[in-house]
């Protein structure tokens, strides 16, 4: 009897647990935070340079879902972008996990350009299976890093299939990743220092990146070939 009570305790607890994805308490109300995705319906979001949100997304795990393409690390086309509202001083916060071998990222400050990708000139906080992607030579391209340009330190991304917590800060250009609870990158935006960032980054010849990144913009996720979930995703401006 009291391991059929012990069960039942355990299937209301994680039935509660459950409930509590894509919802906010009153105390995060009151700190000014808001959802940008309830659970259900993909109210808000849409495909980058276009009206209608991608086809190759869809609800799963309590969580907005890119699927896998035809060919791993090809996406289809479905970077995406919450494209109600522009951001400038904000506290973004996003529970992610990827697939085995799994490659995302989320992306502040997008700025739209007719025929440019998603990450022209924003900023990308990396979403990766630090053990088996193939994008994982290079420490800043781990899991939680200022995509290509710093790294996140000290790399505590949990394993594929597991769930991470990235918060991402950014008030009058200074900017932090906090990942799993531990602060992890730090740098400020539109300094000679970001500059260096870029000039030894990838990036040094994207125009993008030379002239920006813009004083606000829209926060958007990528889709890199890969199946990865995004659930918990709620800002508030600063």
């Amino acid at each position: 009897m009291k391991k059929i009570l012990a069960l039942m305790l355990f299937a209301a607890f994680t039935m509660t647990m459950s409930a509590q994805n894509n919802t906010l308490t009153e105390t995060a109300k009151s700190a000014g935070w808001h959802l940008l995705f309830n659970g259900t319906p993909f109210d808000g979001w849409r495909n980058c340079n276009a009206t209608e949100m991608a086809a190759n997304w869809e609800i799963n795990d309590q969580a907005m879902k890119v699927k896998r393409g035809e060919k791993a690390g090809y996406g289809q086309g479905g970077d995406i972008l919450f494209g109600t509202d522009k951001f400038a001083n904000f506290e973004l916060s996003i529970d992610w996990k990827s697939e085995k071998e799994g490659n995302s990222g989320i992306f502040d400050y997008v700025v739209e350009e007719p025929g440019k990708p998603i990450y022209y000139a924003a900023p990308e906080i990396q979403v990766l299976d630090n053990w088996n992607a193939s994008d994982n030579k290079l420490t800043k391209r781990l899991a939680g890093s200022l995509y290509d340009m710093l790294p996140a330190l000290p790399q505590n991304a949990k394993p594929a299939g597991e769930w991470n917590t990235i918060v991402v800060r950014v008030k009058d250009g200074k900017v932090t990743h906090t990942q799993n609870g531990v602060t992890v990158v730090e740098y400020t935006l539109w300094t000679p220092e970001w500059y260096e960032l870029v000039a030894n980054s990838k990036f040094k010849d994207w125009p993008g990146f030379k002239e920006g990144p813009a004083k606000a913009g829209y926060i958007g996720l990528q889709d890199h070939g890969y199946d990865c979930w995004f659930r918990n995703i709620k800002i508030r401006k600063l």
